[in-house]
């Protein structure tokens, strides 16, 4: 193993101008969804590019129907090294309502919230500028000392991350070859807490669905129609009560047909976190655990499959009163995926299941709202094993092996578009205030961020 010393006493002693390129970026107001702020985002798109080149990268801006991306490559010092796609984000949200900030969002500073505690103020510093400068740091450090790079690496910065990226899937299947690589780094996540890193090794996949259920021609007077006429706000009541049963399971024909129970050893992991159903749910005004019986709030948000309802639409719905029976009623449901789910089927099952609950005088309509399949990073994964033991050498806790509850698209375009699977490793806080006012950063984020990736990197080589 290569002697870290000199590379991590490198990045300590170029803090401050490690700092001062990170305020650099900041400081151009790189928001993507704004057709304002164009001119910054391909600003933001070369400081990055000319920071990647002086730093001995192939890099380039390339551009796209909306916001440039940035592509640089490095060859490692062993040609049999592996090689890495690093991918981070360069736009940011915008920072309305501006009234509510502290401070300019676009003028960075060091503020001390308690003592010893100093955050990095400004809009973008957490999400994501702050992350993707950590590993551009941490390159930047290694071949201060060693003149190279461990591992090879490749570069992806987008700049419509926060606008949907809608140029995205259409460059990656551009540049298929140019981009894939033995496995991607993700930096868009974070730690458990100020102490202990994570490593993001599930994401649940989504299917979106909406339905809407049609009864009679029209409106109907329900003094002259009820008890005779369908009322299809029932019809669809009682199928969404028939999506679970009396334990929390979803009742869905095969639904969990690719699910697989979570190792003991991981859901022990979990356990010890201490996140239990009262203290996840006290925080959101709640108090009884819902779902799927005998299971723990993280198993049933990290590791378990879902239905949700997230909205339900018919009748009148505006003030007062009006005795009517609807004609149609429509209600949005989402599925929340886990393992070998399989999408499509997820979707045609569960129009199977809805229609074999309609009346034979009724009709039901479907639209899809996307879909996408979870994302599992086996935990015995070598590259995980590497780093989630290079996080534990650097933190003053060892790092953990988590699930997410939610999605991030680009993973799910790695594995199925490039056919590689992702290291999810970030080191923002769940009270960085993302997409929030007064967004930050932590200084120890981003100081032992940098010392972190140094430190994976060189595992991840050997």
């Amino acid at each position: 193993m290569t002697d870290l010393a000199p590379i991590l006493a490198e990045a300590d002693k170029a803090l401050p101008q490690s700092l001062d390129r990170l305020f650099d970026l900041v400081r151009i107001p790189s928001i993507s969804t704004d057709p304002a702020y164009k001119a910054d985002c391909r600003k933001a798109a070369e400081w990055l590019a000319q920071e990647l080149t002086g730093l001995g990268f192939n890099a380039s801006v390339r551009d796209t129907p909306g916001h440039p991306m940035v592509v640089g490559h490095h060859d490692a010092d062993r040609p049999d090294a592996p090689h890495v796609l690093f991918y981070g984000h360069y736009d940011v949200q915008p920072v309305d309502p501006l009234n509510l900030w502290e401070n300019d969002p676009f003028e960075p500073a060091i503020k001390e919230i308690e003592p010893g505690r100093k955050v990095i103020t400004g809009r973008g510093t957490s999400d994501d500028k702050g992350q993707l400068m950590t590993f551009v740091e941490a390159c930047r450090a290694y071949k201060a000392v060693h003149g190279g790079l461990p591992v090879k690496i490749t570069i992806l910065f987008e700049g419509e991350e926060e606008s949907g990226s809608p140029s995205l899937k259409p460059f990656l299947a551009a540049n298929e070859d140019e981009l894939t690589c033995d496995f991607a780094l993700v930096c868009d996540t974070g730690m458990w807490d100020r102490e202990t890193p994570a490593i993001a090794a599930a994401l649940r996949g989504l299917v979106g669905e909406e339905v809407t259920v049609t009864a009679a021609d029209r409106d109907l007077h329900s003094g002259l129609f009820g008890g005779a006429a369908a009322n299809p706000i029932h019809i669809l009541a009682k199928v969404l009560a028939d999506l679970h049963d009396e334990t929390g399971r979803v009742t869905i024909d095969s639904f969990y047909e690719g699910v697989e129970e979570t190792p003991a050893n991981i859901k022990a992991s979990w356990e010890k976190l201490g996140r239990t159903a009262d203290t996840f749910l006290n925080d959101v005004g709640l108090s009884i655990p819902s779902g799927e019986k005998g299971r723990s709030v993280l198993e049933l948000t990290w590791a378990r499959p879902t239905a949700e309802v997230n909205g339900i639409t018919g009748g009148y719905t505006g003030e007062g009163f009006k005795t009517v029976i609807a004609s149609k009623a429509s209600a949005k449901v989402s599925f929340r995926l886990v393992g070998e789910q399989d999408p499509a089927k997820i979707r045609e099952n569960f129009r199977a299941f809805v229609k074999a609950r309609i009346p034979g005088d009724c009709s039901v309509e479907f639209h899809e709202h996307g879909a996408s399949p979870a994302i599992q990073l086996p935990y015995d994964s070598p590259f995980l094993t590497k780093a989630k033991s290079a996080l534990s050498d650097e933190w003053p806790k060892p790092a953990e092996v988590i699930g997410m509850g939610g999605s991030i698209p680009i993973v799910g375009d790695f594995q199925t578009m490039l056919g590689m699977d992702s290291l999810l490793v970030g080191f923002g806080l769940v009270d960085d205030r993302i997409h929030s006012p007064n967004e930050k950063y932590e200084l120890e984020s981003f100081h032992k961020g940098i010392r972190s990736w140094i430190r994976i990197l060189d595992a991840l080589a050997h």
